[in-house]
């Protein structure tokens, strides 16, 4: 798998520079220490351990789903009583984390985003263009789907059982078989990559990387 940078690059990074643009404070102005946001976010008591402190001192997190107690079920009772049970999990559109019936539910809900991504997955091919040109160019070729084939040609579809039970002797465990099909268990944010990506670096911007 290539490096993970999407929550750095096109999540943490702009946040915080949107932040610093409302604080009227724009890099490389220096933030005096009275001056910050703050912060929700919503990480549940089911992962906690993803709750942290901002890394710089004009941002101040909070986490008012732990502050309630409140697990990955409450919400989804919370939100069966508003009537909008059928929430999504929070990802982005091209997320390589997705599973086939978060790939489904693009290709059948929504043209536009479908051929947005399968063109982003068209495009990620032979790796980054500026990358290629420094000369750190990819070992093969990348794909959003776990079956290494154009996402317009990958087998999104619901599977037969004996497909089901080819998987299942393919991949390992009924766990595997889960992730291909509904993706990773956990939702995306800035803050709590469905990847599981390592902690984040700060770059000489003071922003993550």
């Amino acid at each position: 798998m290539t490096r993970r940078q999407c929550t750095g690059e096109y999540k943490v990074k702009p946040i915080k520079k949107q932040v610093r643009t409302l604080l009227s404070y724009p890099y490389p102005a220096r933030i005096p220490r009275e001056v910050f946001v703050e912060q929700w976010i919503g990480i549940s008591t089911d992962e906690f351990h993803r709750a942290k402190d901002a890394d710089v001192k004009y941002m101040r997190n909070r986490h008012p789903l732990i502050d309630l107690g409140w697990s990955r079920a409450d919400c989804i009772r919370y939100l069966t009583s508003l009537n909008l049970a059928d929430t999504p999990k929070s990802s982005c559109l091209g997320c390589p984390f997705h599973g086939n019936a978060q790939w489904r539910h693009i290709r059948d809900t929504s043209p536009a985003e479908w051929a947005d991504v399968v063109a982003f997955d068209a495009a990620i091919r032979q790796g980054n263009a500026r990358a290629n040109a420094s000369g750190n160019r990819p070992l093969g070729e990348a794909f959003l789907h776990r079956s290494r084939v154009p996402l317009a040609d990958a087998p999104i579809d619901h599977v037969t059982a004996a497909e089901w039970a080819a998987l299942q002797q393919e991949l390992g465990s009924d766990d595997d078989v889960a992730v291909l099909e509904e993706g990773v268990p956990d939702g995306c944010s800035p803050w709590a990559c469905r990847g599981d990506a390592a902690a984040l670096a700060r770059d000489d911007f003071g922003l993550a990387t």
